[in-house]
């Protein structure tokens, strides 16, 4: 007897052949750098705008911009900007914004300075008591925000004035400097000649060859797991292009560096902070809570999200982040001053919203507030390099940051009418 099989039926013949597609598609990847761009626009769009930014300036004044000394001049100047950028970015994921922090670094700054200066502490004992105050603040502003329940907004706005004069008191009205050699080196030391080098400083180059290899690594691990997982990737040459572009650039810079001054310690401090706080904020069970109430509040306290918790600790690291910052521009600056700090917080806000942070929470990550920190940076050291007015500077900062949130307002929409 024969037995008759009857024709797949539609929906049956488009799962397989979707699940064939998706299958190929984890297999092979993509090539399509079109495709690649766009899957994540608000990313793909700072890099692509920070690579413009630099090479129009770099234009504009005729290589200045791109030279040894001045690459590690906007290092040393902007380093205490990225910092807070940092943490900055982490509480507007969640939702929340942070205006106290110029006033922060001020207070940080003066308290480090009275120890080491004017009461003869060791450099140590005066950075450990300012992170001391930076998380006594923090902890001040998470308590309002998470367990009373006040907004970020006014909690922060009146961190902004508190400690204002706060600052005042501490320095008696007046500036004190200068710090101890061993101080200042925090931000203006620089590591050159461990291991040699002709003309150039080959310990740097070392330092950075080795994080190129670890990045490569990295990427490879990713590519690797996502493909395991049925996800699509780019094909493999555009892999390879994307890791020897990248591997350029970072060496290029390096080279920059190698033959100015050296490693200055600052960048060492800065980078650290950006690989922990990387992997906090996509690695961890805290970096996840904090996406998850910025991106839905209700479903994250459903979920069992301890919200007043995960909020409280967003302000105490916060607080310190601030405090490293305002260790560093002390002794960047070599003293302090009542007005150190002003405006801060408006540069390390933009930082983050040009770096793609989502004006509604839910979405940023800590590398693209670095390069929205320097993108600002760049256009800044550029502007000044051409001797533009300081008004028409503050003017151009605003519109970019303007630009950059109606670019997320943009994508949200796009978005939305793509479901």
């Amino acid at each position: 007897m024969t037995q008759t099989v009857g024709p797949t039926s539609e929906p049956e013949a488009e799962s397989a052949t979707a699940q064939k597609d998706n299958a190929t598609a984890g297999a092979l990847g993509t090539s399509d750098v079109r495709t690649l761009l766009t899957r994540n626009l608000r990313t793909s769009g700072i890099y692509i705008a920070f690579v413009v930014v630099v090479a129009l300036f770099a234009i504009l004044t005729g290589g200045t911009s791109l030279s040894p000394g001045n690459i590690t001049n906007i290092i040393l100047q902007y380093s205490y900007i990225l910092i807070l950028a940092i943490g900055m970015v982490i509480v507007i994921i969640a939702g929340h914004i942070d205006l106290s922090v110029g006033s922060v670094v001020a207070v940080t700054g003066a308290v480090s300075a009275v120890v080491v200066i004017r009461h003869d502490q060791p450099w140590w004992v005066g950075v450990l008591a300012a992170l001391g105050v930076g998380l006594a603040i923090g902890a001040w502003h998470g308590f309002w925000v998470a367990y009373v329940g006040i907004p970020a907004f006014i909690v922060t706005l009146a961190g902004m004035l508190l400690f204002r004069g706060l600052t005042l008191q501490v320095l008696d009205n007046i500036s004190l400097s200068p710090f101890t050699a061993e101080y200042s080196r925090i931000a203006s030391g620089f590591s050159n000649g461990l291991i040699g080098g002709n003309g150039y400083d080959a310990f740097t180059l070392l330092v950075f060859a080795i994080a190129v290899v670890a990045y490569a690594f990295g990427q490879f691990r990713t590519r690797q797991t996502n493909i395991r997982y049925g996800q699509q990737v780019e094909s493999f040459p555009l892999f390879v292009v994307k890791i020897v572009v990248v591997a350029a650039v970072v060496m290029a810079f390096a080279w920059q560096l190698a033959n100015a001054r050296g490693l200055p310690y600052v960048l060492v401090i800065l980078a650290v902070l950006i690989l922990v706080y990387g992997v906090v904020t996509k690695r961890t069970v805290f970096g996840r809570q904090v996406y998850a109430i910025g991106g839905n509040l209700a479903a994250a306290t459903l979920s069992g999200v301890k919200v007043k918790v995960v909020n409280f600790w967003i302000f105490v690291n916060m607080g310190f982040l601030a405090a490293v910052a305002g260790v560093v521009f002390s002794s960047r600056s070599n003293g302090a001053q009542p007005g150190a700090g002003n405006s801060f917080e408006l540069d390390a806000i933009a930082a983050a919203f040009i770096g793609g942070a989502a004006v509604t929470g839910g979405v940023g990550t800590v590398v693209g507030a670095m390069v929205g920190g320097l993108l600002v940076g760049v256009m800044s050291n550029g502007m000044q390099l051409m001797g533009v007015d300081q008004s028409v500077q503050s003017m151009v900062k605003g519109l970019v940051l303007l630009l950059a949130v109606a670019f997320d307002v943009y994508n949200k929409r796009r978005a939305g009418s793509s479901r």
